[in-house]
């Protein structure tokens, strides 16, 4: 059996080699909930955008509203669901 390696002797992960390459990565696909959108209820107040840490969230700026959400890089945290004042409007759903 071999030996266990200790933290100091394990490859560093996880870095970031050059800025702005984020959009190359699609992180969305490991999350086990996903936001789900009701219009009829979205009052279009894009606290969603604002608050979404992954930019998760497409809107139509010039028109002030609210149109969906990019599941390639939504993770299922919630905050948007959490931060949105028209109850109801976003849900978080279970992945399927």
């Amino acid at each position: 059996m071999s030996e266990l390696k200790g933290w100091k002797e394990l490859v560093p992960g996880g870095l970031i080699v050059e800025a702005g390459n984020a959009k190359e990565y699609k992180t969305g696909d490991w999350r086990t909930e996903k936001p789900e959108l009701n219009p009829e209820k979205c009052i279009h107040c894009f606290f969603c955008w604002a608050y979404c840490p992954d930019n998760a969230v497409i809107v139509d700026a010039e028109a002030g509203k609210m149109l969906a959400f990019n599941y390639d890089y939504c993770k299922g945290c919630g905050i948007c669901a959490a931060a949105c004042p028209a109850k109801g409007a976003i849900t978080m759903v279970p992945e399927r």
